[in-house]
């Protein structure tokens, strides 16, 4: 019988729990933007956890901006809020229903949430200057995500309801480029 150290077993163990209660990380070409550049469609786990976790960002970003605005944001991150809460069922029903094989994310990235505790501590119009610029980066990601899915991904479903829902994403980055003006 072959015997692990302690050590490597342990680390083993703590892979092997952590895999099962969260959903892995994208791959490295998709984290690096490499399949971007090229045009390569996500794969299914890594499309499902970028739109998941771009949907949280998205609503606790904005629901921040709710409270901090001027009116004219407001009004664009309420409907953020509103649109992306319906994304985000609509990819929960996917994936919980059996139609997507694939496992939701539980929490933002580190990035997401190193970039949300920057704009809780901002005010005023530097606050809505920041939200802004993150709007538009976070849905120019959103569209290269979602076009490169519908376009090329592997599940049938998935790929037409990421073609479906790009419109309204380019809407979204429109609206975004909008508030600069």
């Amino acid at each position: 019988m072959v015997r692990l150290p302690l050590a490597l077993a342990a680390a083993l163990l703590a892979t092997s729990a952590f895999a099962q209660t969260d959903a892995p990380a994208p791959s490295t070409t998709e984290k690096t933007g490499v399949n971007s550049v090229l045009g390569v469609a996500p794969s299914t786990q890594d499309f499902v956890t970028e739109a998941a976790t771009s949907d949280m960002f998205e609503i606790e970003s904005s629901k921040l901006a709710l409270e901090r605005s001027d009116d004219a944001t407001k009004a664009f991150a309420q409907q953020m809020v509103t649109d992306h809460e319906k994304t985000t069922a609509d990819l929960n029903r996917l994936v919980t229903g059996g139609k997507v094989k694939a496992t939701l994310p539980g929490a933002m990235t580190d990035k997401q949430q190193s970039t949300l505790k920057d704009l809780k501590a901002l005010q005023g119009a530097d606050f809505t200057k920041r939200y802004h610029s993150i709007q538009v980066d976070a849905h120019e990601d959103a569209v290269d995500l979602f076009k490169r899915y519908g376009d090329g991904g592997e599940q049938a479903d998935l790929k037409a309801w990421a073609a479906a829902t790009l419109p309204h994403l380019q809407h979204h980055l429109d609206m975004a480029n909008g508030l600069n003006k």
